[in-house]
């Protein structure tokens, strides 16, 4: 398997963001890594889904901080969530010893971070009372996810870098393991992607986006009714 290399980098906020000059992408907005994370993933789609217990996909461990970020909300609200994310290239934990997420967040634990990389791959794991997560390591284009979710963080590299990550095919597959009304929250707002999300049977919807970016997206699953009469 193909291995990135990988930069630390400090973004505008002061949180920690990985660079891989080979694609000349940064994981996360150099304007602010954690801001970033909370106001696409967070505030517009965590906060904004109701269900009692949440199922997550994620698109893309990448650092975990949107995972770490979820898991201290769960606890904050004393909330069930099942998180599964996929990720095909993991970091490692000399990168994972660097990062500076919990300097930057209030009362995060540096163990909890630690633990959230360091349980196996592939097999559920309780983190804490209210967070069990599955850290699935595959291919997003090829992958059955074992479960069914009622919301996704689309966090993949941007469609300029990964285009084959963001077409009607992916989001199709997601879309057939998706809760009814499910939400999918991106950064990204490219017209190729909103047309692909349209396509596959999704409500897309234009949010402001965080610091440095003008929108980003939250869209909800259409059920099949719903999705025909848009076409």
């Amino acid at each position: 398997m193909k291995k990135l290399n990988r930069e630390l980098k400090i973004t505008e906020d002061g949180s920690h963001t990985l660079f891989v000059p080979e694609l000349n992408e940064h994981y996360h907005s150099t304007h602010g890594a954690i801001q970033e994370a909370m106001h696409v993933y967070i505030n517009a789609g965590y906060n904004y889904c109701e269900k009692e217990v949440i199922h997550i996909l994620e698109i893309g461990f990448g650092t975990g901080l949107n995972c770490f970020l979820t898991l201290l909300e769960a606890e904050k609200q004393n909330k069930q969530v099942v998180y599964h994310s996929i990720e095909l290239y993991p970091i490692n934990q000399d990168e994972i010893k660097h990062l500076n997420y919990t300097k930057q967040i209030p009362n995060s634990d540096v163990s909890i971070f630690e633990k959230l990389h360091r349980v196996e791959w592939n097999q559920e794991v309780k983190i804490t009372d209210n967070f069990v997560l599955n850290k699935l390591q595959g291919d997003l284009r090829e992958f059955n996810f074992p479960g069914k979710y009622d919301l996704v963080y689309f966090d993949a590299f941007a469609p300029d870098i990964q285009p084959t990550l963001w077409t009607e095919d992916v989001f199709g597959n997601i879309h057939q393991y998706l809760n009814s009304n499910a939400i999918l929250t991106t950064y990204c707002t490219k017209g190729i992607v909103k047309q692909a999300l349209r396509a596959t049977g999704f409500k897309v919807k234009r949010l402001p986006g965080p610091p440095g970016k003008r929108q980003m997206l939250r869209t909800t699953k259409l059920d099949t009714n719903e999705a025909k009469n848009l076409l």
